[in-house]
């Protein structure tokens, strides 16, 4: 058994100590609404002030529940209402029970099942075989029981005599279509067959209709003398010898560029390493974004051993494993069926490997290399970290795939997540004829809505899980600006992750600027009426955020308030008041624009500054070329939502500054689990004409405070995890690590995975849906005073 803290001072002193804080607390939440008290840091310290936690061994022998009176005792809030645990402010039940129960947690044995099925001719050379359930996952363009079908996914629009190539489509092509990808390329007979002819390249341009206007694409006409034609000098673009042209001995057309993935150069001339999900856990190839396992190996990322796999290059997360063989002999064409009991910590999570239309085709179809991905890769082979916003998706997916927490035991596991990437989905919406969004009137998020629906019919014919909770212990990742208000009605009673909070008790209708994101279009008998976001199952989760090492290494994060000369700071899209800003007035529910005409430090359109402009006060649109360091010089930052979120308190918390949230009713990552009035400010919307004011309330001492929580904390926003992973795959090939490896490498506060992790093993014992559920008895590696409310 394992020991819990205790203290060596009387029960009626711990429980008078409680009640103080508690009471302390209950005044500061009356008397002082919008910002902390200077209490000082009384609830943090308190422990080793006077009551020392020692390891007691009469903990060992106790079997009762706790009650909430006890818990209270032993783990007494702060000065704003927080239990600190591994050094994050977490809501009082949680962070008590985390505290109590966390590092009590023991392993547990779990029996994986290494799948021996066959599947049809081997998936015939076009695809991997999932060996737990005999079915292939076929490559782009194949389909069939053994990937026998050869597709035909054109690349043009149904053709006419005013549009000889179709109406305009991403994949629009004058040359050669692969339709395994509807991908175009120069195709046989040039001098560079594989170079692709993306877009505008095989299109003629028109000059601009009048001085400093646009170019325009004629999608009526290829422009067969810029692709194809051998003039020597002007040679197309499909036999344009890079040398040549990077010496200046030959013109080309500069609209043809290297848009697909693998490939780098301006003729795309250099091959490079894919992007896939784990590079395949260097168990296969990466053809495009879909994996390529060795032999005896599948899934996703290649991370799933079958029985002909040797044991001793099974993946970390199935080990130490002690193994047996089943005793039943196989038919002719499957192998052994291996059982494996493998030591684990819950919670445990299953991940369905779904058909590879909802994750692995996106990827390998994609018409841009940067799309979905939050990496591409150099002319080295090094890794080159993007500024894709939707990020976290890929990153979540790979830290679970590769993580310890993962089983293929369904029976055993806690959670099943649900791969489904909606950041590709909506980025390649009718970017190609096989991905129209006719039946969907346009619309990105009804397009969305229909793969997530079609994911649950399969996981529901396919798999016997979903009914034994009715889905609620099924996780869905919804990454795009609105998060999960256009989920389909069937999965709502599921854990939702995004990154847009909306509980819909203000903003009861879609808040996008952009049309084609709009979900208030959408039938309710599809969407039913859900909100998108409901705090009690669901989970706010931080954007991606490329890995900076500059600012990691230059400790931004780290910077006094003494440091700190600008009051606040905001720097961002203001709408169409400013030069280049969005032109719509609902853009930023008009958040932004408010804040603008109070605070604006730069003239707007019409020459104006904000009505309250002051010296240490910063509100502009115009680009900072240091904007980390302007963050990291601020005492409160401005978080604000764009077109949906916008990743600003990730800026900020990466930098040290204190977030000042305005947005009515949406929650930001981990606010329904974590305290929040330990380290950001929320002010009201109709409170910004008195933003200054308020923020000036502050004493040092509760902004050193903040700022000392922020420090604890950062790193709970940052996808530690998977960057890591990538990290040590780059140093198995080359000797000299990258900065953002070194600088990553030296963090060591829990990042967004284990944060994510320590969510679910606090839902797992406190959602009051699991005590209904009928489920067998269970070795969950905890004392039973931790299982106080479920099984």
């Amino acid at each position: 058994m394992v020991s819990f803290p205790s203290w060596k001072c009387p029960w009626s002193l711990v429980v008078a100590i409680g009640l103080l804080l508690i009471l302390a607390s209950a005044s500061h939440m009356f008397l002082s609404p919008l910002f902390p008290s200077s209490l000082d840091f009384f609830g943090a310290r308190q422990n080793s002030a006077s009551c020392a936690p020692f390891n007691a061994s009469s903990d060992h022998r106790r079997t009762e529940r706790w009650d909430d009176v006890e818990w209270a005792a032993r783990f007494p809030v702060d000065s704003h209402g927080a239990v600190t645990y591994r050094g994050a402010p977490w809501k009082a039940e949680i962070g008590r029970w985390l505290s109590g129960c966390g590092s009590a947690l023991a392993t547990v044995e779990v029996v994986e099942n290494i799948g021996g099925k066959s599947c049809q001719n081997d998936c015939s050379g076009r695809g991997v075989c999932n060996r737990e359930l005999g079915a292939c996952r076929c490559f782009h363009g194949y389909d069939g029981e053994g990937c026998t079908k050869k597709l035909e996914l054109n690349c043009n629009l149904p053709v006419s005599p005013e549009q000889p190539f179709g109406s305009w489509i991403v994949s629009i092509c004058p040359a050669y279509c692969d339709t395994t990808r509807a991908m175009c390329f120069c195709g046989q007979g040039t001098k560079y067959p594989n170079r692709p002819v993306a877009e505008a390249c095989g299109f003629k341009i028109n000059l601009p209709s009048q001085p400093g206007g646009p170019k325009v694409t004629d999608w009526t006409k290829a422009d067969f003398d810029n692709i194809f034609t051998t003039n020597g000098t002007k040679p197309g673009w499909c036999n344009v010898n890079p040398e040549d042209a990077y010496a200046s001995k030959v013109k080309f057309k500069v609209e043809c560029d290297c848009k697909y993935d693998c490939l780098l150069g301006q003729f795309c001339e250099i091959p490079t390493v894919c992007s896939c999900l784990n590079q395949c856990s260097g168990r296969g190839h990466c053809r495009g974004g879909f994996c390529e396992c060795d032999r005896g190996y599948y899934g996703i990322d290649c991370s799933v051993p079958s029985s002909i796999s040797p044991i001793q290059e099974w993946p970390e997360w199935l080990r130490p494993a002690t193994v047996d063989l089943d005793d039943k002999a196989p038919t002719s064409s499957d192998l052994l069926t291996i059982k494996a009991v493998v030591k684990k910590k819950r919670p445990l999570i299953y991940v369905y490997d779904l058909p590879p239309e909802f994750n692995a085709h996106l990827l390998e179809g994609r018409h841009f290399k940067l799309e979905c991905v939050n990496r591409i890769y150099t002319d080295k082979n090094r890794t080159l970290w993007t500024d894709q916003l939707y990020g976290s998706q890929m990153a979540l997916y790979e830290s679970i795939l590769a993580s310890p927490y993962r089983t293929m035991n369904g029976e055993e596991a806690d959670y099943f997540y649900v791969p489904v990437l909606d950041s590709c989905i909506i980025t390649r919406a009718d970017d190609a004829p096989h991905l129209r969004m006719k039946e969907q009137k346009g619309l990105r998020s009804y397009f969305t809505l229909e793969f997530y629906k079609r994911a649950y019919d399969h996981i529901v014919e396919h798999y016997p899980y979903w009914n034994r909770s009715s889905g609620k212990d099924h996780i869905w990742f919804f990454s795009w600006d609105e998060g999960a208000c256009y989920a389909p009605k069937e999965i709502w009673n599921s854990m939702m992750l995004v990154h847009w909070g909306n509980t819909n008790s203000k903003y009861n209708h879609s808040t996008t600027a952009y049309w084609a994101d709009n979900w208030d279009q959408i039938p309710s008998f599809k969407r039913g009426n859900h909100p998108c976001f409901d705090p009690a199952k669901d989970l706010v989760l931080p954007a991606w955020k490329r890995p900076e090492p500059g600012a990691i290494w230059a400790k931004l994060w780290a910077r006094p308030r003494t440091e700190r000369t600008t009051l606040f700071y905001f720097n961002g899209n203001l709408g169409p008041g400013y030069e280049n800003g969005r032109p719509e007035d609902t853009y930023s529910m008009g958040i932004r624009q408010k804040l603008a005409e109070e605070f604006g430090s730069t003239p707007n359109k019409e020459g104006k500054l904000g009505r309250q402009h002051i010296a240490n006060v910063t509100v502009t649109s115009v680009r900072s070329s240091k904007y980390y360091d302007d963050l990291a010089s601020t005492i409160f930052c401005g978080v604000l939502p764009g077109d949906g979120w916008s990743g600003r308190v990730e800026d900020s918390m990466q930098q040290g500054c204190i977030p000042v949230i305005i947005q009515d009713g949406i929650y930001l990552p981990f606010e329904n689990v974590f305290n929040y009035r330990s380290f950001a400010v929320r002010i009201q919307e109709d409170d910004i004409p008195n933003l200054i004011k308020i923020l000036q309330r502050f004493n040092e001492t509760e902004i050193d405070l903040m700022l000392a929580n922020i420090h604890q904390t950062w790193q709970r926003f940052l996808y530690r995890d998977s960057v890591l992973l990538e990290a040590q795959r780059q140093k198995k090939l080359f000797s000299v690590e990258d900065d953002w490896a070194v600088e990553f490498s030296k963090l060591e506060e829990d990042d967004a995975f284990s944060t994510f992790i320590q969510v679910l093993h606090y839902k797992l014992h406190n959602d009051p849906w699991r005590q209904d559920i009928a489920q067998a008895k269970r070795d969950f590696g905890l004392p039973n005073f931790c299982l106080k409310r479920t099984h």
